[in-house]
């Protein structure tokens, strides 16, 4: 009897845990863009450093009269190091690891030979860390299938959000000493502007005694 209830415990916990997987690898973002005919629509996310990224774009037309419309597309890094830029296309595709921490910037603009005019719709498929991991080549190089491959999904989940977590913390370290040294400046900003108008209260004093003295009013 106690045999039965250990197997069934550890169904159950196993059901739950790759409940569990499917909703934390779920960080994906499927992104439905309208670009105006002339200007610019960008996307960013903030990414921690050594993060896989992968991401397809396509022009969506509902226009059949016309060829596609083109588009041009450009990716950026936090410091402005271009990661992925082509112009003229329909469809296309950009993958990188990420070598610097912070927000990565996706932006998208129509050509301007664009015969129908009007609005075009662009659908984005952005995936980032666990998301953009080809499971399939996983399975087939370690043989693994099923639950086994279930759970190694869930371990590569756990493990991304342990490094999420760190990283979170590294910023909020970051962001309490930024805090600490702008208090700090502040604080010595109020004293040196106490003393200065104490210094012209004084200085004010001075030279309205000595006004009235030349004036033999006191």
């Amino acid at each position: 009897m106690g045999e039965t209830d250990n197997v069934r415990t550890g169904v159950v916990f196993t059901l739950l845990m790759l409940c569990l997987t499917s909703n934390l690898l779920s960080v994906s973002h499927a992104i439905w863009l309208n670009l105006p005919a002339s200007g610019t629509k960008c996307v960013s996310e903030e990414i921690q450093n050594n993060v896989v990224v992968l991401s397809d774009y396509v022009v969506i037309s509902e226009d059949h009269t016309h060829p596609s419309p083109t588009i041009s597309t450009k990716v950026t890094s936090p410091y402005g190091n271009n990661l992925h830029h082509r112009e003229n296309v329909t469809h296309g595709q950009f993958a990188f690891t990420t070598n610097e921490a912070g927000n990565y910037l996706a932006c998208f603009w129509v050509d301007g030979h664009h015969p129908g005019g009007g609005d075009v719709s662009v659908n984005l498929d952005w995936k980032t860390g666990i998301a953009a991991k080809d499971w399939e080549s996983v399975a087939r190089k370690e043989k693994i299938e099923g639950v086994e491959l279930e759970l190694r999904k869930l371990e590569g989940a756990v493990e991304a959000i342990h490094e999420n977590l760190l990283y979170l913390k590294s910023r909020e370290a970051e962001m309490r000493i930024v805090s600490e040294k702008t208090n700090g400046r502040v604080a010595w900003f109020s004293i040196m502007s106490l003393g200065i108008c104490i210094m012209v209260s004084v200085l004010q004093l001075w030279h309205l005694k000595r006004f009235f003295q030349k004036k033999k009013l006191i």
